[in-house]
């Protein structure tokens, strides 16, 4: 997986789990929804500037946008578990 690919699918994950919108993270990091859209997609590479303002939007380290999902995950979240199973 490219880094790219990592970022796209890291910013896509923390944004879900943070349960904000695209236009809401934008909103927060003073970029265009359109620009975060590109991100998510992988169109565009992310200056470090714009890695740090969504870190820190999404409350998270910039470390965390572009670190690489375990091997074998295949970029898709662990599902969760309940706690009584």
């Amino acid at each position: 997986m490219e880094i790219r690919e990592v970022f796209a699918l890291n910013l896509k994950t923390l944004r879900q789990a943070k349960g904000m919108s695209q236009e809401e993270l934008a909103h927060h990091a003073g970029i265009d929804r359109t620009y975060i859209s590109s991100l998510e997609r992988s169109v565009y590479n992310a200056s470090i500037d714009v890695v740090d303002r969504l870190a820190s939007a999404l409350d998270v380290d910039a470390a965390d946008l572009l670190k690489r999902p375990p091997a074998g995950r295949k970029g898709r979240p662990a599902k969760k578990m309940a706690l009584d199973e």
